[in-house]
């Protein structure tokens, strides 16, 4: 759930097709926070637009608990970054994985 610009998630523990594809990535890189259901992707969109569009620095806070899904979740926001870049540069949207993309998520 969202409390303003805070996302507060579970970690389901499991598998959940589609909630972090290409197409989720696609649909809220469209919408605004608060649009559409709460989602880290909804945060990630919300920092690279204050990012370029207020020229605002960011920064995420990722807290929980041993085995909450803290590494994961650190990955999906740089993966949405990584793709919105992409996109920004003129690359196709659908193309996600980068050289670039690889060695921060390697990171």
């Amino acid at each position: 759930t969202n409390i303003g610009s805070i996302l507060a998630s579970v970690n389901p523990y499991k598998l959940i097709p589609g909630l972090y594809s290409v197409d989720a990535i696609d649909l809220y890189r469209q919408h605004r926070l608060g649009e559409l259901p709460p989602h880290i992707f909804a945060t990630a969109n919300e920092c690279y637009c204050c990012l370029w569009k207020r020229h605002d620095s960011q920064c995420v806070l990722i807290s929980g608990e041993s085995g909450a899904g803290k590494t994961e979740s650190t990955k999906l926001l740089l993966k949405f970054l990584s793709a919105m870049s992409q996109t920004s540069l003129g690359g196709p949207a659908s193309e996600k994985s980068t050289r670039v993309e690889e060695a921060i998520l390697e990171s």
